[in-house]
C-alpha cells in the first residue's frame, strides 16, 4: 500500500509557533498537568475506569460489570479473548464427574525380531485366511470377485521406461471405425523451433509395411536384432503439440495377468510364476495438431524414417541393468542410499546389512 508522508494522517505543522521560533509558547503542545485544557465530551468515555462503568468489558475479558455493581459474564466473542483463557473457561465448566482418563501407551517392540514377525503375520492374514467369497466390491454389490493374482513387477520390462499419450482425436487418416494396424508401431519424433518444441508423427505407408516390421521384431526375443532385416519406412504425417505433461503418474499401470510357465531351456530363462505383473508409467502426455505455420525454422526435419534394428551399445547395456536392479537385486535400496556423488559404494556397510536384507528377500 503506497501512502503519502504522513502515512494517511495529515498533520500541518504550520499551526505551531513554536516548532519554528526560537523561546516561543509552546504550551499548545506541551499543556501543563496542573491547567489542563478542557475535554472535549465525546471523549470522555476514554477515560472511565472500566471496572465501574456500565456495559464496558472488565480488563481481562471475562465479565461485564453493570451500574448495579453485579458482574454478568460475557457474550461468547473468542476473538477478543487469548486463547490461554479460552482454554480455562472451556476446562472450568466440565462436570465435576468428568475427570480426564490418563491412558497410559503400552511399550512397543520395535526391536528386528518384533519387526520380522510383524511382516510375517501380514502374509500369512493375505495368504492363509484369504477368501475369493469375502472380497467385496466398494461400489458393485452385484460383482463377485472369480480369481486372485498376486501382483508382482515385471523383471521383464521393468528397465523400459513407458509414457502414456492421448490424442485429441485418432492420428492418421482414417476414420475411427476403420482398423488401422499401423498405429500400434508409430513413432513420435521430438522436435524443436526456435521458439517452440513439439512432436512429429511418422506411419508406414501402407498396412502391410506395419505388419511386417512387426513380424520381424517379434519373431526374436527380447534386445536381440533380426538377421538380414529388412528396412522399414516410415513416412512423415503431421505434427502434435504437448497441451499437457504429467511428470508423476502415480496411479496408471502397465498390467499383464500371466498364468505361468516352465521356463525355456533353450534361452535358460527362468521359469515364471503366475501373477500379474506391473509396469509403471513414467509420464503422459496430452496432444492436439500443431497448426502448420511457414515461418517455423526446423533445426532436422525428416520427411521419411527408414527403420533398422541395432544392437545395443555397451551404455545403453549399463543403463538398463542398473534400472533392472531395482527388482532383482535385494541390496538395491540400501545400496543407493549408500552411494555417494561418484557413483561408489561402501562394501563393508552393505556386507554388514546383508543378513537382515537377505531374511526380507525370502519373505
Amino acid at each position: 500500500m503506497i501512502v503519502d508522508a504522513e502515512c494517511g494522517m495529515p498533520l500541518d505543522l504550520g499551526k505551531w509557533d513554536c516548532l519554528w521560533e526560537e523561546d516561543a509558547d509552546d504550551s499548545a503542545l506541551n499543556p501543563d498537568p496542573s491547567n489542563l485544557p478542557p475535554m472535549d465530551p465525546r471523549d470522555a468515555f476514554l477515560l472511565a475506569d472500566p471496572s465501574s462503568s456500565a456495559g464496558a468489558y472488565a480488563p481481562n475479558g471475562s465479565s461485564i460489570v453493570g451500574s448495579s455493581g453485579v458482574s454478568t459474564p460475557l457474550a461468547n466473542v473468542s476473538w477478543l479473548r487469548k486463547t490461554e483463557y479460552i482454554t480455562r473457561e472451556s476446562s472450568s465448566q466440565r462436570q465435576p464427574g468428568s475427570e480426564l482418563k490418563h491412558v497410559v501407551a503400552a511399550p512397543i517392540d520395535i526391536s528386528r525380531e518384533s519387526q520380522l514377525r510383524t511382516i510375517e503375520a501380514s502374509f500369512a492374514a493375505q495368504n492363509d485366511d484369504f477368501s475369493l467369497e469375502e472380497l467385496k466390491h466398494p461400489n458393485k454389490p452385484n460383482v463377485t470377485a472369480v480369481e486372485s493374482y498376486p501382483v508382482l513387477p515385471d523383471a521383464d520390462i521393468w528397465a523400459n521406461q513407458y509414457d502414456l499419450f492421448r490424442f485429441s482425436e485418432r492420428p492418421g487418416e482414417r476414420p475411427a471405425d476403420v482398423e488401422d494396424p499401423r498405429l500400434d508401431c508409430a513413432i513420435l519424433r521430438p522436435m524443436k523451433t526456435e521458439h517452440d518444441s513439439f512432436l512429429a508423427f511418422y506411419l508406414t505407408q501402407d498396412d502391410e509395411s506395419a505388419l511386417r516390421f512387426k513380424e520381424t521384431r517379434f519373431a526374436v526375443g527380447p534386445y536381440e536384432v533380426p538377421d538380414n532385416e529388412e528396412e522399414t519406412i516410415f513416412h512423415f504425417v503431421r505434427d502434435y503439440e504437448t497441451v499437457k505433461v504429467e511428470q508423476e503418474v502415480p496411479n496408471e499401470f502397465l498390467l499383464v495377468m500371466y498364468d505361468g510357465d516352465d521356463g525355456d531351456p533353450l534361452n535358460e530363462r527362468k521359469p515364471k510364476e503366475r501373477g500379474a505383473y506391473y509396469k509403471n508409467i513414467e509420464r503422459k502426455m496430452h496432444l492436439k495438431k500443431k497448426r502448420a505455420n511457414v515461418y517455423d525454422q526446423y533445426e532436422d526435419k525428416w520427411e521419411i524414417i527408414r527403420m533398422l534394428h541395432a544392437p545395443m551399445g555397451e551404455d545403453d547395456e549399463e543403463e538398463r541393468k542398473e534400472a533392472l536392479a531395482e527388482v532383482t537385486d535385494p541390496m538395491y535400496m540400501y545400496l543407493r542410499a549408500d552411494a555417494d556423488a561418484d557413483g561408489e559404494v561402501d562394501e563393508g556397510a552393505g556386507a554388514a546389512f546383508a543378513d537382515s536384507i537377505d531374511v526380507m528377500a525370502g519373505l
